[in-house]
């Protein structure tokens, strides 16, 4: 029986996976191994508030700790995620290609450094299975270790069937496709014995990218117990044009610099590639309702952690 796509928009498709992502448990943890992780607590000095629960705890929060004598904080744990990319496609990196029809296998590595990026400890599989057997025994195996499983494909898709077959018999999972430009299905749910979230991303390298960025950044986020489970975002003035498509929302690749009192913001060329996602130091927002932009409009751009230097 095939399964049952559901059209909705991105706010709902967020709002579906955020249900599914708890903030965990909060304990103590030695000092090095808080660092990076969300308090969980008010941490005081007497009646002076030094630390609030909800920061994430750099290098100076620790330091601000050690001075006060404490040696463990209480904390939310780094998310651990599972990350698997499937199909019979599917090449792994110094490996040589076998056919035309073959492919470096690129999501697992954009996806487990994406993850620890946003908080998370990332545990990356380094089989790629090839049938409904080798992916359930897999994951199977996995789910011991995983807070959340996330899963892709080959770039054109064809592994989609196989992974969801397979995630419909280790538990309950629905199908969407958000009205997004340049995506594809995706499936979120529970499975296994502990109900572990799960979550798969189209196969195509620059659409698993948006898509980690927009649904799967701000789960981690929320698991960790995180104030703001959202990237920044900085208003500035297009420098060239921006086309989208109307009725699908865009996150056009883009970079920019200060000018001014503003921001110059200038859309990269061949947004299909992964240069361009290289070289993006932000994502402009485009909603449904535009056809894109052109130079001199206004836009809202979301922030990534890129750096020129």
């Amino acid at each position: 029986m095939d399964q049952q796509i559901s059209d909705v928009s991105t706010e709902e498709l967020l709002e579906a996976l955020l249900e599914i992502a708890e903030p965990l448990a909060p304990f103590d943890m030695p000092l090095l191994d808080a660092h990076g992780a969300s308090l969980a607590e008010d941490i005081y000095a007497g009646e002076e508030l030094l630390l609030k629960s909800g920061t994430r705890l750099r290098s100076a929060q620790i330091a601000l700790a050690a001075s006060l004598g404490l040696n463990r904080l209480p904390t939310r744990p780094h998310p651990r995620v599972v990350i698997i990319s499937a199909g019979d496609d599917l090449v792994e990196p110094g490996q040589p290609l076998s056919n035309y029809e073959d492919e470096f296998e690129t999501n697992s590595w954009m996806l487990t450094t994406a993850v620890r990026e946003a908080g998370a400890t990332a545990y990356r599989v380094h089989t790629i299975p090839e049938n409904e057997e080798q992916l359930q025994l897999i994951i199977e195996d996995q789910l011991v270790r995983a807070d959340l499983i996330v899963i892709s494909g080959e770039s054109h898709d064809e592994s989609f069937e196989l992974i969801t077959a397979v995630l419909n018999k280790l538990g309950s999972v629905t199908t969407a496709k958000p009205r997004m430009s340049d995506t594809g299905a995706h499936n979120y749910g529970l499975i296994g014995p502990d109900k572990t979230p799960v979550v798969t991303l189209p196969g195509d390298p620059v659409s698993a990218f948006i898509s980690a960025e927009v649904f799967i950044r701000p789960m981690i986020r929320t698991m960790l117990g995180a104030k703001n489970i959202f990237r920044n975002k900085v208003t500035g003035i297009m420098k060239n044009s921006a086309p989208s498509a109307k009725g699908a929302r865009s996150f056009v690749r883009a970079t920019i610099a200060p000018e001014g009192n503003t921001y110059a913001v200038t859309a990269l060329p061949d947004q299909g590639n992964l240069l361009a996602l290289s070289n993006a130091m932000g994502l402009i927002m485009v909603n449904e309702e535009r056809e894109g932009f052109a130079a001199g409009d206004k836009v809202d751009v979301l922030l990534l952690e890129r750096s020129n230097n």
